[in-house]
C-alpha cells in the first residue's frame, strides 16, 4: 500500500472523530455549559493520558520545565476550545469547521512574532487569499455579525496560538509531559471556569458516554492526524482533512436541519487553496528511509 493510501486510511479515522465529536458536543451542552464541559472532558483526559502512559513506559518524560510556556499554550488552547463549543450550539456545524481551517493562516501571520520566522511575500499574498475566503463566509454588511461567527472565527486564532506554542515545547518536551500538562492545566482552568457562580452541575447518567467519547475522540483524532503527517506530507494529508466540512455538512441537514450555504462552501475553497498552496511550497519531502 502506498503511503499515502496509508495516510488517507488514517486520516478518515481524524475526520469520523472530529465530526463526532462536534455531534456529540451540542449534545452535552443542552446539559452542561462550556466551562463544565471542558473540565469533565478534561479530568477525563487525565485518566485517559496517564494510563496510556502508565502502559508504554512514558511516566516518567512529565517534568516541570518550561512550565510558563505549558501555562500559555494551555491557556489559548482553553480559550480556543471554549469559543468552538459555543460555536457549535449557536452557527450551522458547516461555518464553525469553515472558519476553523484558518487557523494554519493565523500561523502563518503569528509565526515572525512568535517564533521569529521570516513571512515572504508569497506566504503573505497566500494567506491574503485565505481572508477573502473569510469575508465569503461571513459576509459582513449582508447580516449582522453573530457571536457564533465571532467565536468561531477567535477560536481559530486561539489554536494557531496554541500550535505555535506547541512547537516551542516539542524542541525539548516530551509528546507525553505536553499532553499530560495539557488535561491537568485545563482541569483547573475549566473548574475555576464553571465553578466563578458558586455551580457546578453533575452530568446526568444519559450524558456520561457523550463525555467519555469527547474524551476519547479528541486523542483519536489527533493521534490519526499525527500517524497520518508521520507517513504522508502534509500537502498530501491536508485535501483529506478538508473532507471534514462536507461530511459535517450533511450531518448538519440531516440531524439539525441546517442549510447547505453556498457561501460557506465557496469560501472554505479559497481557505483550503490557501492552506494547500502554502504547504506545497514549504512542507518538506519525506525521505524513503522515514516511511
Amino acid at each position: 500500500m502506498t503511503p499515502a493510501k496509508r495516510a488517507a486510511i488514517w486520516m478518515i479515522g481524524a475526520i469520523l472523530s472530529f465530526s463526532s465529536l462536534a455531534v456529540a458536543g451540542r449534545v452535552v451542552s443542552h446539559e452542561l455549559d462550556t466551562s463544565e464541559l471542558l473540565f469533565y472532558r478534561s479530568v477525563i483526559g487525565i485518566f485517559i493520558v496517564t494510563g496510556v502512559a502508565a502502559m508504554a513506559g512514558t511516566l516518567p518524560q512529565i517534568g516541570l520545565h518550561r512550565m510558563g510556556t505549558h501555562l500559555l499554550r494551555n491557556a489559548a488552547h482553553f480559550a480556543g476550545q471554549s469559543l468552538w463549543y459555543f460555536a457549535l450550539t449557536v452557527i450551522p456545524l458547516a461555518q464553525v469547521f469553515a472558519l476553523e481551517f484558518t487557523s494554519p493562516l493565523w500561523v502563518v501571520l503569528l509565526s515572525p512574532l512568535l517564533l521569529g520566522e521570516h513571512l515572504t511575500r508569497y506566504r503573505l499574498m497566500v494567506t491574503a487569499l485565505g481572508f477573502i475566503g473569510i469575508l465569503i463566509i461571513t459576509r459582513p454588511g449582508a447580516s449582522p455579525l453573530s457571536a457564533g461567527v465571532l467565536a468561531a472565527a477567535l477560536a481559530a486564532i486561539c489554536f494557531a496560538t496554541t500550535s505555535i506554542f506547541t512547537k516551542r515545547l516539542t524542541r525539548d518536551v516530551s509528546l507525553t509531559g505536553i499532553l499530560f500538562w495539557l488535561v491537568v492545566m485545563q482541569s483547573v482552568m475549566g473548574l475555576i471556569a464553571a465553578g466563578y457562580d458558586g455551580q457546578i452541575h453533575l452530568p446526568s447518567p444519559a450524558i456520561w458516554p457523550w463525555l467519555l467519547w469527547i474524551g476519547l475522540a479528541g486523542l483519536i483524532a489527533h493521534f490519526c492526524l499525527t500517524k497520518a503527517l508521520s507517513i504522508a506530507p502534509a500537502s498530501t494529508v491536508v485535501p483529506f482533512d478538508f473532507a471534514r466540512l462536507p461530511l459535517i455538512a450533511v450531518v448538519g441537514a440531516l440531524f439539525y436541519n441546517e442549510p447547505l450555504d453556498v457561501f460557506v462552501f465557496i469560501g472554505a475553497g479559497l481557505i483550503f487553496l490557501a492552506n494547500y498552496l502554502n504547504l506545497s511550497v514549504t512542507a518538506p519531502r519525506i525521505r524513503p528511509e522515514q516511511l
